[in-house]
């Protein structure tokens, strides 16, 4: 969320869509993963959808915050945008990469990290050709 609203922060809009379009991308099977394992432990699938669409709440306070601080600090924006990639970067190093290697999944998961940054990288360029920038 605070990655989207920095990027909404900036003077192209065309970076706030791109990194929007992506995180919301990205969070179809993160809710996926909040979600299976707890149908697995027995939660009822309704139940289960609520709680990780309940984890997804917490993203518009983000933007909000985000949007709000450089709107307000311009100089912020920089900061902002490294405090953001770096986050993503730390969940993804730490945490998702080394979780999709325990399981002997490895080359899967290399690949499907590729693939992902190869699809953010796509969907950038064809915003910024569409809508220019």
């Amino acid at each position: 969320g605070l990655a989207v609203g920095v990027s909404f922060g900036l003077e192209d809009p065309l970076t706030g869509i791109s990194v929007a379009v992506a995180i919301g991308l990205q969070n179809m099977p993160e809710g996926l993963a909040v979600a299976a394992p707890l149908v697995r432990e027995g939660y009822p699938r309704g139940k289960a959808v609520l709680l990780a669409l309940a984890t997804g709440l917490v993203e518009p306070i983000g933007g909000i915050l985000g949007v709000s601080i450089v709107t307000v600090a311009a100089f912020l924006l920089p900061y902002g945008l490294a405090f953001a990639a770096g986050a993503m970067i730390f969940v993804v190093g730490d945490e998702m990469i080394p979780e999709s290697h325990s399981s002997g999944n490895a080359r899967v998961a290399t690949w499907g990290i590729m693939i992902g940054f190869v699809i953010m990288m796509t969907l950038d360029n064809i915003f910024h050709f569409l809508f220019g920038g």
